[in-house]
């Protein structure tokens, strides 16, 4: 395997693991023994967990990133649709994995905002930029005429999102996926009527 690929293989695994485990339960060894890798490797490119850490959350960050990316940007769909169709197929996710992993970005947030100020300056900007394609896709709405004018398509893309992440804990903590569906439906019933 070149350093890269072992790299990036560590990352994967590690990702898993911290997704089902989560961080501070996640054992460095646990994560070597999945990849098949000797420790030594680990620290070759890591300098220590945290920076492991923070290169598992840019991972599931970027992935994350293209798939809201293709969502909120499918010029088939209108923008109000985007949305719901985005939250739908999270809610599919969550629904598929029996309600247990919810959002990675959420799950360290909860666990690690604050413990470590790096993780959570960190996951802010990504909660930020998500914020902000949520927004541009509300403004877009409003452009095409689904959405009233005088929206603040900022402050209604932060309201979705927090609200969203709300609804996810309270998926995985009831394990069932209907505050999720409560979400969806009275978002899409009132902020998001087509107006």
């Amino acid at each position: 395997m070149e350093k890269k690929d072992t790299r990036s293989e560590i990352v994967r695994i590690g990702t898993g693991i911290i997704y089902r485990q989560g961080y501070n339960a996640t054992g460095i060894d646990t994560i070597l023994k999945e990849a098949g890798v000797p420790k030594g490797s680990f620290y070759h490119y890591f300098k220590s967990k945290e920076e492991f850490g923070l290169a598992v959350i840019d991972h599931f960050a970027e992935g994350f990133e293209q798939r809201l990316a293709t969502f909120l940007r499918d010029e088939e769909v209108t923008p109000v649709n985007r949305i719901r169709n985005f939250l739908e197929s999270g809610l599919a996710r969550v629904s598929q994995n029996a309600c247990t992993r919810g959002c990675l970005i959420g799950n360290l947030g909860q666990e690690m905002a604050d413990q470590n100020e790096r993780f959570r300056e960190r996951l802010s900007r990504i909660f930020a930029m998500w914020r902000q394609h949520i927004a541009d896709c509300l403004a877009e709405a409003q452009q095409a005429g689904e959405l009233a004018g005088d929206l603040d398509a900022d402050l209604v893309a932060g309201v979705l999102l927090s609200g969203w992440e709300g609804a996810i804990l309270q998926t995985k903590v009831t394990k069932s996926p209907q505050p999720m569906r409560d979400f969806l439906e009275v978002m899409f019933s009132t902020t998001l009527r087509r107006q």
